[in-house]
């Protein structure tokens, strides 16, 4: 009995504070999302977190509905999604249109991507067709430009966390949107640091994480992890490549110190490779958001800056990236840490 008047109160403290979020997206019934999916028949895909469906909303718009699993952490996500974007607007950030609130049943409700995940495109063996180079160059531009507003121009600096190619998606346009809040942390603008626990994709975590005090520079970090993927082509470790080519890392420090950073351009894109001085420059700027030493990195408006021509590339960058025992940091063996503030956070999809 006590148990179950606990679970009436916490939900009865949920709806309330649902009800006092400013800005907050429309709220749907569960009954009009299993309508709008046909009884959540057409699977986009599926995480360690949640599936996402496709679905038609009564005016005809096609929609995205993530429905989120676990029971531990469920509501943190919801909440941190909820928050973090329901009431945030960016031409390059995934719109939350809504969200469910039945019972156990949470639900977010997105704009449809038509083109699917950024992985689908840069990856040999998987990607539709190779994508032009301005059409690449805007992905990249885009890709910034979201992480910039969140780190920027939000009221509280929103820390991504977990930016890899499968978390941004293209709509029919090839515009790129930065999409899945889950992980976000938010953080007073005064707070120039955190301290968390591990999270995120190996492959895509900055040093940092060994010491697990952050800033929003483990999303520079991860950008330039994806900014090097997409002008070579390929996953920053693929298992599939002689020993020494799995790690792009290493590749792209070999390269760099032998002076053939040309020789790592996607081999299958002819307009990418007649297009070389401009990849290796974009080489170079991801060399920059790569430095170990995070202070280093720039930010993400400075970023955008050198990708418009208004800015340079630093110089006298660290090209060592042999210490990859941050990417070989398993997920599942986090290391327990006190979180200093108070925050929102969903656990690992």
């Amino acid at each position: 009995m006590f148990v179950v008047r606990k679970r009436i109160k916490n939900a009865e403290r949920e709806e309330e504070y649902l009800d006092q979020v400013p800005g907050m997206p429309t709220r749907f019934s569960y009954e009009e999302l299993k309508s709008a999916t046909q009884n959540f028949s057409k699977k986009l895909g599926e995480g360690g977190f949640g599936t996402v469906f496709e679905g038609i909303l009564e005016d005809g718009s096609i929609i995205a509905v993530k429905c989120l699993k676990g029971l531990t952490h469920v509501k943190k996500s919801f909440l941190a999604e909820v928050e973090s974007i329901g009431s945030i607007h960016h031409v390059n950030l995934v719109r939350l249109r809504g969200f469910c609130a039945w019972k156990s049943q949470r639900l977010l409700v997105y704009e449809f991507m038509s083109n699917g995940s950024l992985d689908r495109w840069i990856y040999h063996g998987v990607r539709e067709h190779v994508l032009g180079w301005e059409c690449i160059k805007k992905i990249i531009l885009d890709v910034a430009k979201g992480l910039a507003y969140l780190h920027e121009d939000c009221r509280r600096r929103i820390i991504y966390l977990d930016i890899k190619p499968q978390n941004i998606l293209l709509d029919s346009d090839f515009n790129a949107k930065v999409s899945d809040f889950g992980l976000s942390k938010l953080i007073d603008r005064n707070q120039k640091q955190v301290m968390t626990t591990m999270r995120g994709t190996p492959g895509y975590l900055a040093p940092e994480w060994l010491s697990s005090v952050i800033t929003e520079k483990v999303d520079v970090y991860s950008f330039g992890i994806v900014l090097l993927e997409i002008l070579c082509g390929r996953k920053n470790f693929d298992i599939s490549q002689p020993e020494e080519k799995r790690h792009l890392l290493g590749m792209f420090q070999k390269c760099w110190e032998q002076g053939t950073l040309l020789d790592m351009v996607d081999g299958y894109s002819e307009d990418m490779k007649s297009h070389g001085t401009e990849v290796v420059e974009k080489m170079k700027l991801a060399s920059w958001c790569l430095q170990t030493d995070y202070t280093r990195r720039p930010s993400m408006s400075s970023v955008i800056k050198v990708l418009e021509g208004g800015m340079n590339v630093e110089s006298n960058l660290d090209y060592n990236f042999t210490d990859r025992r941050i990417q070989r940091t398993s997920a599942t063996h986090e290391k327990e840490l006190t979180v200093l503030m108070p925050s929102f956070l969903s656990g690992p999809r």
